[in-house]
């Protein structure tokens, strides 16, 4: 096949397969394209740019025209084609999400790690959102700054009212509070960060892509979509783990790592009672218990 005339825009996998449709999101999502340099990103958009022309560099093998749609996809926007921030791409998701996602499984029971980590997570979720909106509805600032006060409202009242509530609970269900707030603030932040596709409709086309009009149930059908994915994409993780992690504390090595932060908490305990004895007395602090969780980090 002439490279000239190669459909670069063409789905490389058939995409009315289930495997079709994985391949092509596992290709786009590659996480090690969000630590190429912008240099080779743009090299790539031009490449890709210069295929749609026809007019394909010489020496250009196919393999290396589905590579530079690969980075070309995975950077930028395909409703304007400018770059995208790092952290909103989809190539980011799997670190950037497993990394907040593990802090907030793993700092739940005291309030102020909930709140911090609720934060962290909305405004990553927002930032994601607002990088891959629909460019042809766009949102105003006030909407955007309306959009993320919302949604992490609504997280951070659900998991501190969850995390009170349960304070009496079997530790599992405590275990299930992040899950809760990340998916009461998910039905909430990408509605409001697209409210203008709601409002006003979303561009439908035919198969050849030409423009039909403008459908708001269109709209409303794709976002509750985006919801649902969202929310089910992050139900393994959230739930499945602090299962594995109750089970787990049964045994001898997760036993251990309890006696290390007993001990880490003595050490503070030690620490604590030396700086009270300074001859200033500014600090009246009750000394830490070996088993009291160290909120230093919030003080």
């Amino acid at each position: 096949m002439a490279l000239s005339s190669f459909d670069i825009d063409a789905p490389r996998w058939d995409q009315s397969t289930f495997m079709g449709r994985l391949k092509h999101f596992f290709n786009i999502t590659d996480c090690r394209t969000a630590v190429l340099p912008d240099s080779r990103l743009d090299e790539a958009k031009a490449l890709v740019e210069s295929c749609r022309a026809g007019s394909v560099p010489p020496g250009t093998t196919e393999e290396q025209l589905h590579y530079a749609k690969k980075l070309y996809d995975s950077a930028f926007h395909p409703d304007t084609g400018d770059r995208m921030n790092i952290i909103g791409r989809m190539s980011f998701q799997v670190p950037g999400g497993m990394a907040i996602t593990g802090c907030m499984l793993q700092f739940y029971r005291t309030v102020p790690a909930v709140v911090f980590w609720q934060w962290v997570n909305q405004s990553f979720n927002a930032l994601v959102n607002y990088t891959n909106r629909n460019a042809a509805s766009p949102i105003t600032p006030k909407q955007i700054g309306v959009a993320y006060i919302t949604a992490t409202s609504t997280a951070l009242a659900t998991a501190v009212g969850l995390n009170l509530y349960t304070k009496k609970a079997p530790p599992l269900v405590a275990r299930w509070v992040p899950f809760a707030a990340v998916a009461s603030a998910n039905c909430v932040n990408i509605p409001m960060m697209r409210q203008q596709e709601i409002l006003n409709g979303i561009a439908v086309t035919d198969e050849n892509g030409n423009k039909l009009g403008h459908s708001k149930k269109a709209a409303v059908k794709g976002i509750t979509q985006v919801v649902i994915s969202r929310i089910t994409m992050a139900a393994p993780g959230m739930i499945i783990l602090p299962i594995i992690m109750q089970r787990l504390e049964k045994y001898k090595f997760m036993q251990l790592h309890v006696c290390v932060q007993a001990g880490a908490g003595a050490q503070r305990l030690h620490r604590v009672s030396v700086w009270k004895q300074r001859p200033t007395g500014l600090l009246q602090q009750r000394p830490l218990r070996p088993d009291e969780p160290n909120t230093d980090m919030f003080m």
